[in-house]
């Protein structure tokens, strides 16, 4: 089977193979040359391709170990230096933070154990997020990714992978014109996807003209990659909604919700517990099923999910910066719609200004805050 279009590889035409021994890649000659899958880069007959790793290499790292322990016969390093921070970062294997809503500075996801942590400011990592090596390839992109940690001059970045905005560390092409951006949540996603919505595993698709997300139902484009049943169930997963997470939580619900993919209620029952705006049945939800609460899926994750709490965003027509705010109580009004800010919000915090504005509503070109 070809690993690029995922179809049968007649033997008895051309095609592309893995050259290891153990390995059983193959792909047909049209598929490996597509520009989508190859750089044009041409390698010799006889050149050894293993010079060329680069994952796992000591100068590929960006983090000095300055302390180590052993834990039977593995040595963890329980101290580091990492380059993107100022200070040593020491490793915690359980337990919590002081702060329940703390973030990882890497992938902006809810912290867990393990994780490194600076004692001297709010600087999280997980341990996976700070062993991410410099350079890195993956399916998505058929250039070497390169590790950073700087975004825009909005203060935030733009996912090519997922379509959402984020912070915190991400994978960028600097060969020549390209421009590609992937966040951490993405970069860890390989070629196969075994998702909770479908019974078959999903593989990655390049091309996707014509087709659309079986979850969110928006248009594929060619340049979208995606995740798609091979087995004729006509089954698509867009990366923004394969990457969704499992659980949420909800404030007035002591239990998680859960990503359910279907909603067979009673059409009086499709609203959202949040806003009380209407559901369409056929949409995913986060779902409770102790308490009978459905949420729309980002009333549940809020806007902003991949922005950590507290850091500031630009913005064009406001001469303060903004600070990213979670509004779980006493929620105001947005200076922009007027609707309540419940969720992530985007709040100048200087005293004269206090105003507190929906992410949405910030891009509305009417508007001038």
């Amino acid at each position: 089977m070809c690993r690029v279009c995922y179809l049968e590889v007649d033997p008895s035409y051309g095609s592309y193979r893995c050259s290891a021994s153990d390995c059983n890649y193959i792909a047909h000659a049209l598929c490996a040359t597509d520009k989508a899958i190859w750089d044009g880069t041409i390698t010799l007959e006889g050149y050894d391709e293993r010079s060329e790793e680069v994952v796992h290499e000591p100068w590929n790292l960006i983090t000095d170990v300055v302390e180590q322990i052993s834990i039977g016969e593995l040595m963890v390093a329980s101290e580091i230096k990492h380059s993107y921070h100022d200070h040593n970062l020491r490793l915690t294997f359980s337990g919590k933070t002081k702060d329940e809503d703390s973030q990882c500075d890497g992938c902006t996801r809810p912290i867990s154990t393990p994780f490194y942590s600076c004692e001297q400011c709010k600087f999280f990592l997980h341990k996976d997020c700070a062993e991410l090596p410099k350079k890195m390839p993956h399916p998505f992109h058929r250039h070497l990714l390169t590790l950073t940690n700087s975004d825009d001059e909005e203060g935030h970045s733009w996912c090519h992978a997922c379509d959402r905005c984020y912070q915190g560390f991400s994978y960028g092409c600097y060969e020549g014109n390209c421009f590609f951006r992937i966040d951490i949540q993405c970069m860890l996603f390989s070629d196969t996807l075994k998702h909770p919505s479908h019974e078959h595993s999903l593989f990655l698709v390049h091309n996707n003209n014509g087709t659309s997300c079986s979850a969110c139902f928006k248009e594929l484009y060619p340049w979208n990659v995606a995740y798609r049943c091979m087995k004729r169930c006509d089954f698509s997963l867009d990366v923004g909604c394969a990457t969704l997470p499992l659980i949420a939580w909800y404030k007035y619900d002591r239990h998680p919700l859960t990503l359910t993919y279907s909603d067979n209620s009673e059409p009086s029952q499709h609203y959202c517990d949040l806003c009380e705006k209407e559901r369409e049945p056929n949409r995913w939800l986060y779902y409770c099923a102790d308490c009978d609460n459905s949420l729309h899926l980002n009333c549940a994750i809020g806007d902003l999910p991949y922005m950590k709490l507290g850091n500031k965003v630009n913005y064009y027509s406001h001469k303060d910066p903004l600070s990213v705010v979670k509004n779980i109580w006493n929620c105001p009004p947005c200076k922009v719609c007027g609707e309540i800010c419940n969720g992530h919000a985007l709040e100048c915090k200087e005293s004269e200004c206090n105003i507190i504005v929906h992410w949405d509503c910030l891009w509305e070109p009417k508007w001038s805050i």
